[in-house]
């Protein structure tokens, strides 16, 4: 399956916080969107690898992805190394994405910059005719295959945005996904420990976050996303 879009986060929960309203957006358009997670999120305070399995395939179906992988990184402890680059490039390979997605550059959680680099790096070596790598299961050599661009989505810091997309619209969507999972966010009635995400103004700060950067451009709410290299438009049409 060719996807239009593959969003890879260090966790399950990374790509609905960072980019839900822009996937859920995308996936309305008639856009094949994927999300890979590079780990269980096993470390986390709050429930259980299992628990999250579950909670990943819940928010799937709110956002109407084509597909979800998990490739089971060491949460914590994974590294941006030729073994994992591999790993990644053979995702790439498979599903062929024009766009990738991946986390924010600069966060306070080591594993998302981590992420955010190891994700960039292989999807420059994907398209590197050189390095072979066999689809899983048929054994098939890959053809060599690089995304046109890279976005990183923005998380705890709040980093200054290179574009936002206008997700106004598809808010609802995105905190729907979020809520999914329910063993990490806001509960009343929970009696796990206190985490930086956990509270109800950690909820409330990311729907703030995407209507103030919609009160930026005008619109009702936006997402933003940094790049790594420039981006080139055929236009300045293109920009409005």
């Amino acid at each position: 399956m060719k996807l239009d879009i593959l969003v890879f986060g260090a966790h399950p929960d990374d790509a609905e916080l960072g980019a839900g309203g822009t996937i859920a957006k995308e996936v309305s358009r008639g856009k094949k969107v994927g999300i890979i997670d590079l780990t269980r999120g096993e470390l986390g305070t709050r429930g259980s690898a299992e628990i999250r399995d579950k909670e990943a395939a819940k928010a799937a179906k709110i956002l109407g992805i084509a597909v979800r992988e998990n490739v089971e990184f060491a949460d914590g402890f994974f590294v941006n190394d030729k073994a994992h680059q591999l790993e990644i490039i053979k995702i790439i390979r498979k599903y062929k994405p024009e766009i990738v997605l991946c986390n924010a550059i600069d966060d306070r959680h080591i594993d998302h910059p981590k992420g955010s680099k190891l994700v960039s790096d292989a999807c420059f070596l994907s398209g590197l005719v050189k390095i072979d790598t066999k689809m899983e299961g048929d054994g098939q050599w890959q053809d060599a295959w690089r995304p046109k661009v890279v976005y990183h989505f923005i998380q705890w810091k709040n980093l200054d945005p290179d574009f936002v997309v206008d997700v106004s619209g598809f808010v609802e969507k995105k905190t729907e996904a979020i809520l999914a999972y329910s063993s990490q966010f806001f509960d009343p009635d929970s009696d796990e420990p206190e985490t930086p995400i956990s509270s109800k103004n950690f909820i409330d700060s990311v729907i703030y976050r995407a209507r103030d950067l919609g009160r930026l451009v005008g619109v009702e709410h936006a997402e933003g996303f940094t790049v790594e290299r420039f981006v080139a438009v055929d236009n300045l049409d293109s920009l409005i």
